[in-house]
């Protein structure tokens, strides 16, 4: 069994395949961003050298699900966190959640 991995809000499940139907996330600034931080403006993303030619990992959307396709090894980066490198393989990533009584939230990060 492949390890999960957890960066601060963010857990990073390794699955066998990803759901079909799942569409592709657009980069933003040349990065596939995980998560948003809402109190620092920080990310957790994987940066994209050129993504035309060589994209190093897809991120993908079912819904409010989102999924992770590594075709080659690829790190995760935040700047108040230290660096997660990812083997080939297909992820779901999960953000951790805060229940609430009128309604579960996101962690701010």
């Amino acid at each position: 069994m492949k390890p999960m991995f957890r960066q601060g809000d963010v857990l990073v499940v390794p699955i066998e395949a990803i759901p079909e139907g799942a569409v592709p996330v657009k980069l933003d600034g040349g990065r596939i961003v995980l998560a948003y931080g809402e109190a620092t403006g920080h990310a957790h993303a994987i940066a994209v050298a050129d993504p035309v030619t060589d994209l190093d990992a897809r991120l993908l959307a079912l819904g409010d699900r989102r999924f992770l396709e590594v075709p080659s090894p690829a790190s995760i980066r935040h700047e108040e966190h230290r660096a997660i490198d990812l083997a080939h393989g297909n992820y779901e990533v999960i953000r951790q959640r805060v229940y609430s009584p009128e309604e579960p939230r996101n962690v701010a990060d």
